[in-house]
């Protein structure tokens, strides 16, 4: 179940944003999710880079409101990780699939935003979400930020997205509309997502400008992954 997601203002503001929680599909959603692979470097390998963890955060993460904290953050030299479930964020610009309508929850405005000012299109690009600075941990102080890249891993598949949005500061595993769909993960704010099985990568001190820019997103994070299942 995703609570309120949290967006931030250039100064820094926290600003409040809810988001949505996977639970039972609803039959009017009945949209074909894409599936697709970007680039070669295989999910096999990606996850026997992360098998093991050495914490970076001081505590851990609950996958959703109300369940107990079992994730921490974990670390390398090159890269932050965890392993989650997916809840579906639909903020920002509102379009056909993500809007009042479709997400009772829905707010306009993501933690980042694109060069020409306009909000992040959860349904065009695919983004995920980091929790807000806390005491559990503090995503700036590994190297990331908006605009970082990251490699998503869901079964066998591999997609590349930014770092957009920041959500509620004690529960991690959310990314945009555009990830879930193109993992082949039911993206329907309302009752889409899934429970387990997402591993989430950042690359450190990685950053795409502008952050719409999803082929520079997959150039990037190609390039990062390959160095990164190399061990260097």
């Amino acid at each position: 179940m995703r609570v309120q997601s949290l967006t931030l203002a250039a100064a820094g503001v926290a600003l409040l944003a809810p988001t949505t929680s996977p639970a039972v599909r609803p039959a009017a959603f009945q949209e074909p999710v894409a599936v697709r692979h970007e680039g070669d470097v295989r999910a096999a390998d990606l996850l026997a880079r992360v098998r093991d963890c050495d914490p970076v955060s001081r505590g851990r993460y609950a996958t959703d409101d109300g369940l107990p904290a079992t994730v921490p953050v974990c670390g390398t030299d090159e890269a932050v990780f965890w392993k989650a479930d997916m809840d579906i964020d639909c903020d920002g610009r509102p379009g056909r699939r993500c809007n009042r309508r479709t997400d009772p929850l829905f707010s306009d405005a993501t933690a980042y935003q694109q060069a020409d000012g306009r909000q992040l299109s959860a349904e065009r690009l695919p983004y995920i979400v980091v929790p807000t600075p806390s005491r559990i941990w503090d995503y700036r102080d590994s190297g990331v930020r908006g605009g970082s890249v990251a490699a998503v891993i869901y079964k066998d598949r591999v997609q590349y997205a930014v770092v957009g949005d920041v959500g509620p500061r004690d529960i991690i595993g959310e990314a945009s509309y555009a990830s879930a769909k193109a993992l082949g993960i039911r993206p329907d704010p309302r009752g889409g997502g899934t429970a387990s099985g997402v591993t989430y990568i950042v690359f450190k001190d990685s950053q795409v400008k502008p952050i719409e820019d999803h082929e520079a997103a997959v150039a990037t994070g190609e390039r990062l992954a390959r160095l990164f299942v190399r061990g260097r």
